[in-house]
């Protein structure tokens, strides 16, 4: 499967041909606005030149000096960024599933660990300080065992856990096996 370029660079071309203007024009632009916030940056962009949300974003983000939107190259990157409970908590998850399911392959997309086998994604989860937010990119699967989350806050298509949350094996197996058999 390729992998989608995810340099800010990527856009450049693009950016030039809606925005009718070199890259150097831009830079320009973006020198004469670099105090301003991030914020500032982007809606000046959108509201004098028409840009879209994903083009300002690039542009600032790269006169910013971020020359790219992944973040983590691997799993293990993104662990050295959480609390060790956090990383205990979110290995123990990943562990439970693929223990029952090894076909499945630990990646990183969107910034975040997922679980995933060919082009479908099965499992996916972000940290934030208070809890760890599952995601088994489902409606139905989360429809399905809303009984058994009722302890969790439950979204449309997340819950969210404490980090020191003792891992249900059986709860997490039972998801993924029906989310796999839904799969496309």
């Amino acid at each position: 499967m390729p992998v989608k370029d995810p340099t800010r660079e990527a856009h450049f071309p693009a950016i030039e041909k809606r925005y009718g203007e070199k890259m150097a024009y831009w830079f320009t632009i973006m020198e004469k606005l670099k105090d301003r916030k991030y914020l500032e940056q982007i809606v000046h962009l959108k509201d004098n030149y028409g840009f879209s949300q994903a083009h300002a974003n690039a542009l600032v983000m790269y006169s910013r000096g971020s020359t790219s939107s992944r973040r983590f190259e691997k799993p293990s990157d993104y662990y050295k960024t959480l609390k060790p409970q956090q990383t205990k908590t979110i290995k123990a998850i990943f562990k439970a599933v693929t223990t029952k399911y090894p076909e499945l392959e630990l990646v990183i997309a969107w910034n975040q660990p997922m679980l995933r086998i060919d082009k479908n994604y099965i499992l996916g989860i972000s940290a934030s300080s208070n809890h760890i937010l599952l995601a088994p990119f489902r409606t139905e699967v989360i429809d399905a065992f809303r009984p058994r989350l009722k302890e969790f806050t439950v979204n449309k298509k997340t819950f969210a856990v404490p980090n020191d949350w003792q891992v249900d094996t059986k709860l997490l197996q039972e998801m993924a096996k029906m989310i796999l058999a839904r799969r496309q």
